[in-house]
C-alpha cells in the first residue's frame, strides 16, 4: 500500500510543537501592537524591543504559520520587481538605495542568526539557472550589471559544464551563483526571532485573529474575538495571511497559492549527487521551479503556482512531476511531504510598505523575495517609530496600484497569467 502524504509543511513534521502561547484575553495596553507572527512582524518586535518600547505582537494561528514558516527559504538579492523596474519607478539613486538594503538584508539575516544563536540550518550559496539560450543572455547580462552598475562581486556566470557540476541534471545550461546568498530552515529561523523577542521583553499572543483597529478619543486599539490592545502605534505585518482586517490593503496585494514537496530522506550520499554544494536552486520561469536540500538529506521541490485562489486536486503529482522533469533519477522517490502557502504580489512585484494614518504602519507584497527583505523591513519600521523614517520613505514612495476587477479580479488575474506562461514555453 503506498503511504499517504503528509500535507503538512515539512519544517513543521521535523520540529517538535511549541507550547501556546495565551491569546489576548481582556484589555492590554503597549507602545507598539504588531499584527502577525512571521519574520517582519517578530523582527520589528525585536528591534522596538532593543530600543526600549514595550511590545505586544497578535498572531491569528501560530508564530511562523504563514509564508515565514512554510516557503522554499531562500534568501537572495535584491527584489522580485528587479532593478530595471525600479529605476523606472523612482529613479537611479533611489532604485541603487533600495538595492543597497536588499544586500544588507542578508548580512542582518546572519547577523540575527548569530546575535541571537539560532540554530537554522543556513547555508551559503544560491543559484538562478536558464533553460533556454534567451534566459543564458539574460543571465551574462545581469552578472555584467551587478558587477559593472552595483559592484555586487559574489555573483559569478556559470557555463554549461560548471552548472552541471552544481546541479546533477540536463535541464539547465547555464547559472548565476551567488555566494552572499543561501537558504535555511524557515521554521527554526522564525522561532529563533520570537524567542530573541520574548527574550527582550516581548509579549507574543497566538490564537489572537485581529477583527479590527479603531481609534478610540485619539488612541489606537486593536480589536480580536478575546480582547483589545490599545498601544500608541499599529504594525501590520501579516501579508498575504491578513485577509480582509485592513480592506485598503487587501486591494493591494494578490494571495498567489504556491506549492512544495519534500521528498523522503534520500540518505546522503544521493543527496549529495544531486547538488554537491548544498547550493540552492531557482530558474528564471514565470512560473519557476526552486529547490534545495533538507538538513536530513530530502529534496525540497516548489513549482507552481494558482493565481485562482484554488488547491488543485492533483498539487502532489503535479509538483512531484516537475521535480522529475529535473531529476529524473528520482522516479523512484516517495513524497512524504506536500504543502500549500500563500506568496503576496503585489501588481508591480515591488514590496509595498507605507502608513495607513501617521501612527499605524504596514509592510507586504514581498512577492516571494521575502526571507531575508522581512527581517530588514521590521528593522526599518523600527527605525521610523523612533524617529528615524528616511530609509523606510524610500521603499513607501514606490507607487503601486491596486489589482483591477473589485470581485473579479482573480479571474482577470488568471488571464493576465496566461500570457507569461506561454512565454515561458518560448524558446
Amino acid at each position: 500500500m503506498t503511504a499517504a502524504i503528509d500535507p503538512r509543511p515539512w519544517y513543521w513534521a521535523s520540529l517538535p510543537e511549541e507550547p501556546l502561547r495565551l491569546p489576548l484575553a481582556g484589555s492590554a495596553s503597549c507602545d507598539v501592537g504588531i499584527v502577525g507572527g512571521g519574520i517582519a512582524g517578530l523582527s520589528a518586535a525585536l528591534h522596538l524591543a532593543q530600543r526600549g518600547y514595550r511590545v505586544t505582537l497578535l498572531e491569528a494561528e501560530r508564530i511562523g504559520w504563514g509564508a515565514s514558516g512554510r516557503s522554499g527559504a531562500q534568501a537572495i538579492f535584491g527584489v522580485a520587481a528587479g532593478q530595471d523596474k525600479l529605476t523606472a519607478l523612482l529613479g537611479a539613486a533611489n532604485a541603487r538605495r533600495i538595492w543597497d538594503m536588499s544586500v544588507e538584508a542578508l548580512t542582518l539575516m546572519r547577523e540575527l542568526i548569530a546575535q541571537h544563536r539560532i540554530d537554522c540550518d543556513y547555508v551559503s550559496g544560491q543559484m538562478h539557472v536558464a533553460i533556454k539560450p534567451r534566459q543564458m543572455a539574460e543571465l551574462q547580462h545581469w552578472e555584467q550589471e551587478l558587477h559593472e552598475v552595483y559592484g555586487y562581486r559574489s555573483v559569478q556566470f556559470q557555463d554549461r559544464t560548471a552548472t552541471r557540476r552544481l546541479v546533477a541534471s540536463h535541464r539547465y545550461i547555464g547559472g548565476l551563483l551567488d555566494t552572499n546568498s543561501g537558504h535555511l530552515h524557515p521554521l527554526k529561523y522564525v522561532r529563533g526571532l520570537a524567542a530573541a523577542a520574548e527574550r527582550h521583553g516581548c509579549t507574543l499572543h497566538e490564537g489572537s485573529r485581529v477583527l479590527r483597529h479603531e481609534r478610540r478619543d485619539g488612541t489606537l486599539h486593536l480589536v480580536t474575538a478575546q480582547g483589545v490592545l490599545q498601544c500608541r502605534h499599529i504594525v501590520f505585518a501579516g501579508n498575504a495571511w491578513l485577509g480582509n482586517t485592513v480592506p485598503k490593503l487587501a486591494r493591494r496585494i494578490m494571495p498567489v497559492s504556491t506549492y512544495i514537496v519534500a521528498t523522503e530522506p534520500l540518505g546522503e550520499a544521493t543527496a549529495r549527487s544531486l547538488l554537491p554544494d548544498n547550493t540552492a536552486v531557482t530558474d528564471i520561469n514565470w512560473v519557476l521551479d526552486y529547490f534545495r536540500r533538507s538538513s536530513d538529506h530530502r529534496l525540497l521541490f516548489g513549482g507552481r503556482v494558482s493565481y485562482s485562489g484554488l488547491d488543485p486536486f492533483n498539487t502532489a503529482q503535479a509538483t512531484r512531476q516537475r521535480m522529475l522533469n529535473v531529476f529524473p533519477q528520482l522516479k523512484d522517490t516517495r513524497i512524504e511531504h506536500a504543502w500549500g502557502g500563500y506568496v503576496d504580489i503585489t501588481m508591480n512585484r515591488a514590496p509595498d510598505f507605507g502608513r495607513l494614518e501617521p501612527d499605524v504602519y504596514y509592510l507586504h507584497g514581498f512577492s516571494g523575495h521575502g526571507i531575508a527583505l522581512t527581517g530588514l523591513a521590521g528593522k526599518l519600521v523600527a527605525e521610523t517609530i523612533a524617529g528615524a523614517a528616511e530609509r523606510f520613505d524610500v521603499l513607501a514612495s514606490i507607487p503601486h496600484r491596486e489589482f483591477p476587477g473589485g470581485p473579479l479580479r482573480r479571474p482577470a488575474l488568471v488571464l493576465a497569467m496566461l500570457y507569461f506562461r506561454l512565454r515561458d514555453l518560448l524558446p
